[in-house]
C-alpha cells in the first residue's frame, strides 16, 4: 500500500472511528438509561415503524450519494441536481407516509401508532437535506466534521430524551430524541459544510448518476425491506415485548458490527475508486482490508456473544433477560457484515451496480426462504436461520469478486480462516472461565481481560500478519502524531 493510500486510510479510520465509536458510546449509554426507564413495549412500537422509515430513507438517497462518492469531477451542478430531487423526495415520502399512518397502526392493531408516524415521519424530510453534505465530506475523507456534527446532536438529544423518559412521557422520549438528533445534525453540518445549491437542475447529471445509482437504490430496498421483515413479523406474529426484546438485541449486535463496517465502508470505498482502474494494486489494498476488517470484528463479536448474559443483566436489569439468547445468537450473523460490505463496495468500485442489483435478488430470495421456514418454530430460530443466510450470501457475494478481480470465495476464506479460529476459541475460553464466576460485574471484567490478552497472545505467537498490520498503522499514525 503506498504512503498516500496509508495515510489516507489512517486518517479516514482515525476520524470515521472518532466520529462512530464517541457518537454511538455516547447513544450507547443513552439507551442503557432509556432501557432502564422506559419498557420493552416501548421500544417495540418505535420497532413496528422501522421498515417504513428505512424504506422512505433508501428511497430518499436513491444510491445518489455513493454515485457522487465514486464521481472523480462532480461539478456544483451535479450536486444541486442531487439536491433538489432529495428534496422532493423527501417531501413526497413525508405525505405519504403522514396519511398511511391510520392505516399502519390498524395493520399492528395499535391505536397510538397513528401519531407517532405522523411525528417521527419528519425525519425523512430533514434526512433528505443531508444526503449532499455528506457525500462532500466522505469524498474528501473528511470525517472530523462529521464527528463534530454528529456529536453536538446525540449529546442534546439524548439528555432531552432521558429528562422526558424520566419525567414519564413514555414512547415520545424516543421519538424526539430522533427528531431532535436529525435535526440538530442537519444543521450542524449545513454550516460546516458552507455549501449552497445553485439554482440549476441538469437533467443530463440526473440521468448520468441515476443510471449508476438506480440499482444501487434496488439493491437497497430490497436489503431494507428483507432485514425489516423480521420486525414486522415478529411485531404482527408476536407482541410487543417480544419485538422489543428482539430490537434492543438487534441493536446491541448492531453497535460493534455496524460501526465498524460503516467506517471501514465509507474509508474504503473513496480510496479505492481511485484504485479502480489498476486491478493489481486494488488485489492488493481489498485482500488487506479483509483481513484486517476481520481482525477487529470477529473477536468483537464473538466477545460480546460470550458475555452476552452478564452484560444484559447488569445494564439493563432482569426485565431485558429475554435479550441475551437472541443477542448471542444474532453476534453469529453480524460478525460477517464487514465482509459482506467490502465485498459489495468493490462491485461500485468497479461500477457494476447492475451485479450488485442482480446479486441482491438472489441472496434476498434465499434469505426470505430461510426466514419462512424458521418462522413456525419461533423468534430464536429465526436468528439462527440469519447465520445461514449470512455464510450463503457471502458465498454469493464473493463469485462476482473472483471474477473481477480474481479474489473469490475460497481465496477469501483463506485469508480469514486464522482470524476466525482465534475468534471462536476465545469465546470457548471466555465461556469457559467465566461460567462459574458468581457476580455480573467480575463475569464482565475477567471475561473482557481473559479475552483480550488470549487473542493478542495467539495472534502473536502465530505470528499473525493483521497483527502486525495493526501494529504498524497504529505506530504510524503516533509518529504522525510526535510531527
Amino acid at each position: 500500500m503506498s504512503e498516500s493510500l496509508k495515510n489516507k486510510t489512517i486518517k479516514g479510520v482515525f476520524w470515521s472511528s472518532i466520529e462512530r465509536f464517541s457518537v454511538q458510546g455516547i447513544q450507547f449509554i443513552v439507551q442503557i438509561i432509556l432501557a432502564r426507564l422506559l419498557l420493552p413495549s416501548d421500544y417495540g412500537l418505535i420497532g413496528m415503524l422501522a421498515i417504513f422509515l428505512a424504506v422512505s430513507q433508501s428511497l430518499i438517497d436513491s444510491g445518489f450519494s455513493n454515485a457522487l462518492i465514486r464521481k472523480q469531477n462532480c461539478t456544483d451542478t451535479d450536486y444541486s441536481t442531487v439536491f433538489y430531487f432529495n428534496i422532493i423526495v423527501g417531501l413526497v415520502l413525508y405525505f405519504i407516509l403522514f396519511f398511511s399512518a391510520p392505516l399502519i397502526a390498524t395493520f399492528y392493531k395499535t391505536p397510538e401508532l397513528t401519531a407517532l408516524t405522523k411525528v417521527v415521519g419528519v425525519t425523512l424530510f430533514i434526512n433528505s437535506l443531508t444526503v449532499v453534505q455528506r457525500a462532500k465530506f466522505t469524498k474528501c475523507v473528511d470525517f472530523k466534521t462529521q464527528t463534530k456534527a454528529s456529536l453536538s446532536a446525540v449529546i442534546v438529544s439524548g439528555v432531552i430524551a432521558i429528562y422526558m423518559a424520566y419525567s414519564g412521557f413514555g414512547v415520545w422520549a424516543l421519538a424526539v430524541q430522533e427528531l431532535l438528533y436529525r435535526g440538530i445534525n442537519m444543521l450542524m453540518l449545513w454550516i460546516y459544510s458552507k455549501w449552497l445549491p445553485k439554482r440549476v437542475f441538469s437533467w443530463q447529471s440526473f440521468k448520468e448518476m441515476f443510471s449508476f445509482g438506480s440499482k444501487l437504490l434496488l439493491s437497497g430496498l430490497l436489503d431494507t425491506i428483507f432485514r425489516n421483515l423480521y420486525t414486522i413479523i415478529i411485531g404482527k406474529k408476536f407482541s410487543k415485548i417480544d419485538l422489543g426484546y428482539y430490537t434492543r438485541a438487534d441493536q446491541f449486535a448492531q453497535f460493534p458490527s455496524s460501526n465498524l463496517t460503516g467506517i471501514l465502508g465509507r474509508v474504503t470505498y473513496p480510496i479505492l475508486s481511485t484504485l479502480q482502474d489498476d486491478d493489481d494494486r486494488l488485489r492488493a489494498v481489498y485482500r488487506r482490508y479483509l483481513r484486517l476488517s476481520a481482525f477487529a470484528i470477529f473477536p468483537l463479536m464473538t466477545g460480546l456473544a460470550a458475555l452476552a448474559s452478564p452484560f444484559i443483566l447488569l445494564l439493563l436489569t432482569e426485565k431485558w433477560i429475554g435479550v441475551v439468547i437472541l443477542l448471542q445468537i444474532i453476534c453469529f450473523s453480524y460478525m460477517w457484515y464487514p465482509i459482506h460490505a467490502i465485498n459489495l463496495n468493490l462491485l461500485q468500485v468497479k461500477g457494476r451496480s447492475d451485479l450488485f442489483l442482480r446479486l441482491e435478488i438472489i441472496k434476498k430470495c434465499i434469505g426470505v426462504a430461510i426466514l419462512f421456514i424458521t418462522v413456525p418454530i419461533g423468534i430464536e430460530a429465526m436468528c439462527i436461520g440469519s447465520i445461514f443466510s449470512s455464510i450463503i450470501c457471502l458465498a454469493i457475494n464473493t463469485h462476482y469478486t473472483g471474477q473481477l478481480i480474481n479474489v473469490g470465495f475460497f481465496m477469501q476464506m483463506r485469508d480469514l480462516l486464522p482470524t476466525l479460529l482465534y475468534s471462536l476459541s476465545m469465546f470457548v475460553i471466555i465461556y469457559g472461565v467465566t461460567y462459574f464466576i458468581p457476580s455480573n460485574i467480575l463475569k464482565l471484567i475477567v471475561g473482557f481481560i481473559v479475552g483480550i490478552v488470549y487473542y493478542f497472545f495467539i495472534a502473536y505467537i502465530t505470528k499473525s500478519s493483521e497483527l502486525k498490520d495493526v501494529l504498524s498503522l497504529v505506530s504510524e499514525y503516533k509518529d504522525k502524531l510526535k510531527r
